[in-house]
Parts: C-alpha cells; sequence; structure tokens
C-alpha cells in the first residue's frame, strides 16, 4: 500500500517537559488509521504538528512527500480535519456556511457542494439554520466542510463525540466509505474502543508520549494465545492443576468455572489432565478479547515497563 502521511522521529517538549517522545509511523492510501491512547496520552498533540497547529521540536511530519516543516502549504493543501469541535456560524444556514468555507479554495463549484452535501446525508436539512442541528447532523456537515476540497488524507480528532447511537453509526459508516470508494487516508483519534474496532484498519496506540504498537486491529486483538472458560468441578483442583502444569498462564474466576489463557492446540491435552485427576468437565468455551481488552493489556504492560 501506499504511504501518505509519515510521522518520522516527532518529538515535542514544552517548558523542558517531552509530550511527545520520537513517535513515528505511516498511514496508507484507502485505510482509516485510528489513533488510541488513554486521556493526556498525546493524541491530540500529535494531531495538531501533523495538521500545522503546533509546531514540532524534532523530527518531520510528510503528507504527499511535503514536509510539514519546510513545504507547509504544499503539505497541508490535501489535507481535511476537524480538531475537537466543528465550529460553524450557527445563525446561517448549513449551506450558507459551506458557501462561506469554499470562498476560502479556488475551483468549488455548487455542484461540488451539492455532491458533498448528498454525501453525508444532510440533503433534506441544508438549507435550516445550524442552530436547529442536532450534535450528530453538525458533525455531518463539519465533515462536509472538510469534504469540499477533495483532501487525500482526512483526520478526525473524536469524530463520535457527543452522538447517539444511531449517529456514530452513521459517522462511521461514511468514514468507511471514504476509505474505500475515495481512495482515501483517514486518521480518527477517539477512546471508544469498540467503534474503533469496527472502523479502523489498522491501530496505533499511545502511551506517555510514546507509540506503544501499530497494528492491524485483527492481528492486535486475536494474538497467539487466547482465554479459554472452563465449567468444571471442583475448580480449586482444577487451578491448582493448571497452577503446576502451566505455571506462566493467567488463570481467573469466572462466572462458570475458571478463565485460562493457552494455546489452543493444549486444550486436549488439558482436559485428559482433569479427567485423570478426577476433575469434571462440563463445558469450554473460547472467550473472544476485544480491542479494549487487548489495549488494556498493552497498555498496563508498557506503563509497568515505562516505570521500571
Amino acid at each position: 500500500m501506499e504511504s501518505i502521511v509519515v510521522l518520522k522521529d516527532v518529538t515535542k517538549v514544552i517548558n523542558g517537559r517531552t509530550i511527545i517522545d520520537h513517535i513515528s509511523f505511516e498511514v496508507n492510501k484507502g485505510e482509516v488509521f485510528g489513533f488510541l491512547g488513554p486521556n493526556g496520552a498525546g493524541k491530540t498533540t500529535t494531531i495538531r504538528m501533523v495538521v500545522g497547529l503546533m509546531g514540532l521540536t524534532s523530527g518531520d511530519i510528510t503528507i504527499g512527500g511535503a514536509s510539514i516543516k519546510t513545504n507547509f502549504e504544499d503539505a497541508v493543501q490535501h489535507v481535511g480535519a476537524i480538531v475537537e469541535n466543528p465550529e460553524m456560524y450557527k445563525f446561517l444556514s448549513g449551506y450558507q456556511n459551506l458557501v462561506h468555507f469554499a470562498r476560502m479554495t479556488k475551483g468549488i463549484t455548487k455542484e461540488k457542494i451539492d455532491e458533498t452535501v448528498k454525501l453525508v446525508g444532510l440533503s433534506d436539512r441544508i438549507h435550516d439554520k445550524v442552530k436547529t442541528y442536532s450534535l450528530g447532523m453538525r458533525q455531518r456537515l463539519g465533515l462536509a466542510q472538510c469534504l469540499l476540497h477533495d483532501p487525500n488524507v482526512l483526520i478526525l480528532d473524536e469524530p463520535t463525540n457527543g452522538l447517539d447511537p444511531a449517529g456514530i453509526r452513521e459517522i462511521r459508516d461514511y468514514i468507511r466509505l471514504l476509505a474505500r470508494e475515495k481512495d482515501m487516508a483517514v486518521i480518527v483519534s477517539s477512546h471508544i474502543l469498540s467503534e474503533m474496532e469496527m472502523m479502523c484498519d489498522r491501530i496505533g496506540i499511545i502511551q506517555n508520549g510514546r507509540l506503544v504498537d501499530v497494528q492491524r486491529v485483527q492481528e492486535f486483538v486475536h494474538s497467539k494465545t487466547s482465554s479459554f472458560e472452563f465449567e468444571v468441578i471442583p475448580a480449586d483442583t482444577a487451578i491448582t492443576l493448571l497452577q503446576k502444569t502451566y505455571p506462566k498462564a493467567a488463570i481467573t474466576h469466572s462466572r462458570d468455572g475458571l478463565t485460562v489463557e493457552i494455546a489452543k492446540e493444549e486444550i486436549p491435552n488439558l482436559v485428559k489432565s482433569f479427567v485423570d485427576e478426577g476433575i469434571q468437565v462440563f463445558g469450554i468455551k473460547e472467550v473472544s478479547k476485544t480491542l479494549e481488552d487487548r489495549f488494556l493489556e498493552v497498555t498496563a504492560v508498557k506503563g509497568a515497563d515505562n516505570h521500571a
């Protein structure tokens, strides 16, 4: 895949404190890249540097081959972004807001405005005043504003913040549509992990200003070791056996018995050991991990490493 956004050793120091510490990653055309991290981890700071709202202390960011530091106009001319909340003139209609914004960029026609309005699903309400819009409609109008100049890169900071479930699904569907049909690179920052799992192709996790990991969502969620829930009696005897046989495995009590992290190939041997020890096995099922589960695992481990 072709990279269009590249961060190389990006660092930001404010008042002697390193906020962003040598972050490097690439975003490809046609993909949705999720940027995850706890509050205060540095997500918004990184996004502000990418769109030029904040300078870099060191490193570089290139968009379409042009450097933010040395060729800013060429770098950002094909970028659309909503950082935090989209700002609109509430006393104007949605259409008047778009016309006003279109004046800042050459070549945006009435046909282009109408096409973009239709794309984000605002045709029925575009001539109503923005003050009558719901939060979801304002988010869609902000998205339309970003798309007027046909950007190659779309950057959205918390795009589903404050939306109801229907609004969240709409925004998610639009983002997937843009990446797939427009071959657009979309960078999404969010703390709603379940939405990121459904929306993103790859994710980058940031913690304490450092990039912890970058992986495809499916590979990240489905690690080599899975969790399996065993419905067994007596559970205490089973745990003792597990601790002896698999001393490094994570074992926890669950509602129906116990949960253990082991490779799937080990299950037949484990069941045989249970039976040999007189432990009754009533059921076995795989416990699927969510992006949230893996995110918490990784950040907990990396956080411990950083404090060691």
